[in-house]
């Protein structure tokens, strides 16, 4: 092993790894030294190398206690052998731990759960750091459930103003679970975006994922609406007419109009005075949310006149602590105030849903979905400019369906500092997230154990993983999860390491098992008494055609189009149909009828001892156009495309209750015993 290896091991970056085809790949020198200099290691000459191995090795032998600690109780926490150390609860009084092997201590199995203080000491030296305490697992279920996995905006009602909103999903919620006896709902990621146009469509690269974005907002459901005059509520109503004509077309979907209608009236109805009642119930959310909630709403005001990526902004205004922001934050203060109230809305609507899924008898209500990072010009990267690396993208290797690799575009957290700030922005993150939530689904899962870095310039392809602590990671996650009794999804699809699946499993998170990738041995469709139980099965996700489209190779073609395939397109519809064959041969031998695939496909799920199954909105009405297809922008509607049918026709969300599809393809689920 050189030194440049040595050091590359020494932060978490791998040299090598094992590609989609389980070939091993190397790692090109020059990714690995780009991305050991986003990390803050000097590697501009072997000497500056060696001294970056000496003072690591130093800081490992001699630290006493990591910046921050997660560990479970009754298992061992790591400290600098030697020590002397004990555990300060947070109802306070102090546990001291014994060793157990070198370098270890077991915490006591009754140890309270929350932020605790560790002390160690040795000799003279002494060290504190803070203790999260977390459940060994994750919150169960504790049933078998189905339910409908939509891309909120796309599924729109008489009542959208041209986009899905938390009403909308209110309703699905209420009705799915009422009438289809449906125990979740899943939804793509509603963090926020740009505060003005152009707002980008993409769920997955967010402005900031602790906050939500207010294009979900139903302003009719603003108390203040109702208590409104006739003549701002005529003006309301005027806004929404346009915006509502546009859910009776299939084109592509205009947030930016959106916004334009929603927005106008969300700032006539800030203008209104608010009950004594509602004025305490804003300022305690604003107590609650604290300095985060102040930097996300000045960001958003700073962004309405310099433009959504603060890297362009005036130099002043990039440093979120400078006496210009101040100043700014100060003139600004009526923006600020919009922003922070717009997102008070947000969590009463939020609240609004869950609270209604669950009293129409879901047993876990809404599922949240978590997108892997951020806009690098956003709110969450201008507020927490020191924890992002500089210089990376994160993505994916290339793999059967995006064959070049992808990159998404975002920076990843620096995992050390990160940890040295206690994983405090992460952890407020999920909190944030699962507020409101029955069960939170963790895009890209690996992301707590490495992501994929591609240094700037550089193709996906030529990328490396690089390590996260993902015991801590992991371990913040089941804590915030088990504040929210909510479930916990991985999306563990691609390429994953079998013991992240064995880590996942053993902590009670479920993992993810798609139809059209869950294969056998001999490279068949897997049988379905082979699947997971601990997992969510599917047909497909957001990234592939619906059924339809699938059955007809809509999604090679489209690759085919825009370049992004590797091989000839004929061996790609010979590998589609033999894939097919396969699946039509299996059903048939289950006793299911191929000749309605969506319905037998769904009729397999319900044979497999997967713990939850997830029925795509798109799916369900026949849709044949992929919501994403990976690797592109603006070739194709990305993110825009509404809820239709196989003939185009837009199917809005009054028309469920009566489409004889929608109950044909959810009724094997349904029937399953839960």
């Amino acid at each position: 092993m050189n030194d440049l290896t040595a050091l590359a091991a020494a932060y978490g970056v791998e040299t090598s790894y094992t590609d989609w085809r389980r070939r091993p790949a190397d790692v090109p020198p020059d990714t690995i030294r780009a991305v050991l200099t986003a990390l803050g290691a000097d590697v501009a000459s072997p000497a500056a190398i060696r001294s970056e191995l000496e003072r690591l090795d130093h800081e490992r032998r001699t630290r006493l206690l990591p910046p921050a600690l997660v560990a479970y109780p009754g298992e061992r926490l790591a400290v600098l052998p030697g020590a002397d150390v004990r555990v300060e609860p947070p109802d306070g009084g102090e546990v001291p731990l014994a060793p157990s092997g070198a370098g270890s201590y077991r915490l006591p199995a009754d140890t309270p759960l929350g932020e605790c203080t560790v002390h160690a000491s040795l000799g003279d030296r002494t060290a504190s750091a803070p203790l999260l305490v977390a459940p060994p697992r994750a919150p169960d279920p504790g049933t078998r459930a189905w339910g409908f996995m939509a891309q909120l905006y796309s599924a729109r009602s008489r009542g959208s103003w041209g986009l899905g909103d938390l009403a909308d999903l209110r309703s699905l919620a209420r009705w799915s679970a009422e009438d289809l006896g449906a125990g979740f709902v899943l939804v793509n990621p509603l963090h926020a975006g740009e505060p003005a146009a152009p707002i980008r469509p993409s769920p997955y690269l967010p402005m900031s994922r602790r906050y939500t974005s207010p294009l979900y907002l139903r302003p009719e459901d603003v108390p203040e609406y109702a208590a409104a005059g006739p003549d701002l509520r005529r003006r309301v109503d005027e806004l929404a007419a346009p915006a509502r004509a546009r859910d009776h077309t299939a084109g592509a979907l205009d947030r930016d109009a959106v916004w334009a209608a929603k927005g106008a009236a969300l700032e006539r109805l800030y203008t209104l005075p608010r009950s004594p009642g509602r004025e305490a119930a804003y300022a305690a959310y604003r107590g609650r949310e604290g300095e985060a909630l102040t930097a996300f709403a000045t960001w958003c005001a700073l962004a309405e006149i310099h433009g959504a990526d603060w890297r362009s902004w005036p130099s002043a205004l990039r440093d979120p602590a400078s006496a210009a922001v101040a100043a700014e934050r100060d003139r600004l203060a009526d923006r600020v105030g919009f922003h922070s109230w717009l997102q008070w809305l947000l969590d009463e609507q939020l609240a609004s849903v869950q609270s209604a899924a669950r009293a129409a008898g879901m047993p876990i209500g809404v599922i949240h979905d978590l997108a892997v990072g951020v806009d690098p010009g956003g709110a969450d990267t201008w507020a927490y400019q020191r924890l992002f690396a500089q210089g990376i993208t994160v993505g994916a290797p290339p793999d059967a369906f995006n064959q070049r690799g992808q990159g998404w575009g975002q920076p990843p957290w620096h995992p050390q500092r990160l940890a040295a700030s206690g994983y405090a922005p992460y952890r407020a993150m999920l909190r944030h997230v699962l507020r409101h939530a029955g069960g939170l689904r963790l895009d890209h899962a690996m992301q707590v154990f490495r992501l994929w870095w591609v240094p700037d310039g550089a193709p996906a392809s030529e990328g490396t993983y690089v390590a996260y602590p993902h015991e801590e990671m992991l371990g913040a996650l089941l804590y915030e999860a088990h504040r929210a009794d909510a479930v916990v999804v991985g999306e563990d699809l691609g390429t994953v390491e079998d013991y992240m699946r064995e880590v996942f499993a053993e902590r009670g998170v479920f993992g993810t098992s798609m139809a059209w990738f869950e294969r056998d041995p001999g490279g068949g469709p897997l049988p379905p008494g082979k699947w997971r139980e601990l997992c969510l099965a599917t047909v497909g996700t957001h990234d592939m055609p619906p059924v339809e489209g699938y059955l007809n190779g809509d999604h090679i073609a489209l690759r085919e189009r825009l370049g992004l395939l590797t091989r000839p397109a004929s061996e790609e519809y010979e590998e589609l149909e033999e894939g097919l064959r396969e699946w039509r041969e299996l059903l048939t031998s289950l006793g299911l009828d191929p000749a309605d695939m969506t319905t037998a496909l769904h009729a397999f799920l319900a044979r497999t001892p997967s713990r939850l199954i997830g029925v795509s909105l798109a799916d369900a009405v026949g849709e044949r156009r992929t919501q994403n297809q990976p690797g592109t922008t603006d070739e194709y509607p990305n993110w825009r495309v509404p809820l239709s049918d196989a003939d185009g026709h837009p199917v809005l969300l009054d028309d469920l209750p009566s489409d004889r599809r929608v109950r044909a393809t959810t009724e094997p689920v349904r029937r399953r015993e839960p």
